[in-house]
């Protein structure tokens, strides 16, 4: 049962993949209809299909020791579905163990100083923020590890305890190709046979059961059920 509220609360599910069609794209859509039957009223921020562009003008940062500083149009409209969400997801594939570039850009010109940090009393205090990242590397790569350590390190260190949120947690989500990856010690990429039929069935499966996993876990820290 969704716990009873006075006011539904928003969730900012951000998603950063330029094809509809995408896994990415699809894991997206499932996590928010999880918030949804959460209880919260879902913000879907698809950043390619809005046409948002990564790259920082000086319309954004006209003066960037200015904490009062008027930021461009596109930038305020950005930060007001920040500030409207209780909870933010980030949906990406993960790209040189990092998160792609427009996603990186909305950071980069959304959570700007001023903003974002630099603040003594944070303006995204108190909000909650789920990184869950796609990548084709199999969940018995060493990779992965080393993976999981740099996101975390980059995404809830560098970023969400930097702004002042109250919880960020990084999802990994391994085995996203339908061909299976790996590098083996002299660095050479192998790739697998692909996977097709009931067996690829199978997979989506799964990925689709660990991907609602890392959400319901996230709810269930913050005292929600669907």
């Amino acid at each position: 049962m969704t716990q009873p509220s006075s006011k539904a609360r928003t969730a900012l599910v951000v998603v950063a993949h330029h094809r509809a069609d995408s896994l990415t794209a699809h894991t997206a859509r499932r996590s928010a209809d999880r918030l949804e039957a959460a209880g919260y009223r879902v913000d879907l921020l698809d950043l390619h299909a809005e046409g948002f562009d990564p790259r920082m003008n000086t319309a954004d940062q006209p003066d960037w020791g200015d904490r009062e500083k008027a930021y461009s149009q596109e930038a305020r409209a950005h930060m007001r579905r920040v500030l409207d969400a209780d909870v933010i997801v980030a949906v990406f594939p993960v790209y040189w163990q990092s998160v792609p570039a427009i996603l990186k850009g909305w950071i980069d010109r959304v959570w700007n100083y001023g903003f974002a940090y630099g603040r003594s009393r944070p303006r995204l205090a108190g909000k909650r923020m789920l990184w869950l990242g796609l990548a084709g590397a199999t969940a018995d790569d060493p990779v992965t590890e080393g993976m999981h350590s740099l996101l975390e390190a980059n995404l809830n260190e560098g970023i969400a305890y930097y702004c002042g949120l109250s919880h960020s947690t990084v999802g990994l989500l391994t085995d996203a190709e339908e061909r299976p990856q790996r590098v083996d010690a002299s660095g050479n990429l192998l790739v697998g046979d692909a996977v097709a039929g009931a067996e690829r069935e199978a997979q989506y499966a799964d990925f689709d059961r660990r991907a609602r996993e890392f959400v319901e876990k996230f709810l269930a820290e913050e005292g929600v059920t669907a």
